[in-house]
């Protein structure tokens, strides 16, 4: 970095489970920040810095740290992001789950902040927005698919690679690669032009729309994926042969592909986590994540508070899930139920978007405070 990271950081805090109340003695340090880089670097076009990540650049944060954590951090690495302000208000208007943490973390987890940081986290309301519903709720279920593709190949796993014969296909294609990635493609672009755009309904009409949209697809049979890509291969002119042939191509091309990525599992798999998987069937620690997230969710949307800390809240629940208090069905039950609530909700207590124009003034405004202001030295 040839500017002083450190001397340009506006807002420095501790993020993840340490600012959520739920971490343990052996739990690593991880920062959050937001930095303002010299005018040459915004208004030159030879520099750019849009976040630092690198370990040994966050080291120049250990003199924010009180002993104890840096001592871990120390014995650990700095691990952490620090964000240009731009990126930074871009993740926090499309309600990015990590920046909000940041926003709304305790005033006990913040380890630097200057009047411009004090003025960002002023603001922090701004950034809550019907978007939340999606990103909390979207964050969730990559934890939720994640353990739910685990425990499937934790207890049935593929035991050998897929062949052609699997899938009644012979050793040389039907088709050549060519003419196979041509029809798809076009299958591709039919598709596409069936998807509907809503941008500028309500969350709840859109979601009402789109809820609609399935009962029809599925009164049609047309509610899976291999139905409607099928539909659009007749659609764009391919025989029944063809489209048969191309389907078996496809589920072939998938098992493999499921295939690599199991080995990869398998091969570089967290030891603690699959120590976790073992013992409970899943990992009980991407549980605990998918629950508070779901919890969060639903908090903005129903009480307009986002609640980073749960220490006084339902950190003893969510640790309990940690160590394992809910089975794999019951964790899977709650989240189903959780997200169909979430998604269900017809009346938010947030707005349906930030006010972008609004914050992108503060944005003008606490560059410009920043550049006006000599640079704390590190």
């Amino acid at each position: 970095m040839d500017f002083d990271l450190r001397a340009h950081t506006h807002l420095l805090a501790v993020a993840g489970s340490r600012a959520h109340g739920l971490h343990t003695e052996d739990s690593d340090l991880d920062l959050k920040g937001v930095a303002i880089p010299p005018k040459s670097w915004l208004l030159g076009f030879t520099r750019s810095f849009e976040h630092c990540d690198d370990a040994d650049e966050m080291r120049t944060f250990l003199v924010d740290l009180p002993q104890p954590e840096r001592h871990i951090a120390m014995r650990t690495d700095v691990e952490g992001t620090v964000y240009d302000l731009r990126k930074f208000l871009s993740l926090a208007t499309a309600a990015n789950p990590n920046a909000l943490e940041l926003l709304f973390c305790r005033d006990e987890e913040l380890r630097r902040v200057t009047p411009v940081g004090e003025h960002l986290r002023e603001t922090r309301d701004a950034f809550l927005s019907a978007r939340c519903v999606q990103t909390f709720a979207g964050y969730a279920s990559q934890q939720l698919g994640r353990i739910r593709l685990h425990y499937r190949w934790h207890h049935d796993g593929p035991e050998q690679p897929p062949t052609r014969a699997d899938f009644a296909l012979p050793d040389v294609a039907l088709i050549p690669r060519d003419q196979r990635q041509a029809a798809e493609a076009a299958v591709r672009k039919q598709l596409a032009t069936w998807e509907l755009d809503l941008p500028g309904l309500e969350p709840s009409e859109r979601e009402r729309v789109q809820a609609r949209l399935v009962g029809t697809l599925a009164e049609l049979g047309l509610a899976s994926e291999d139905d409607r890509w099928a539909a659009a291969a007749r659609w764009v002119g391919l025989g029944d042969d063809l489209i048969d042939a191309m389907r078996r191509e496809r589920a072939y091309q998938a098992a493999r592909g499921e295939w690599r990525r199991y080995q990869a599992w398998k091969q570089n798999r967290n030891p603690a986590r699959a120590a976790l998987e073992a013992r409970f069937g899943y990992d009980t620690k991407h549980g605990a994540h998918l629950v508070r997230l779901l919890r969060m969710g639903l908090e903005i949307a129903q009480e307009g508070r986002c609640i980073v800390w749960r220490g006084d809240r339902d950190a003893e629940e969510l640790r309990a899930i940690r160590d394992g208090a809910w089975s794999y069905d019951a964790l899977v039950a709650w989240a189903d139920a959780r997200t169909a609530e979430l998604h269900s909700l017809t009346e938010l207590a947030v707005p349906t978007e930030p006010d972008r124009d609004a914050i992108d003034a503060l944005c003008v405004a606490w560059i410009e405070q920043a550049w006006s202001t000599p640079a704390r030295p590190a």
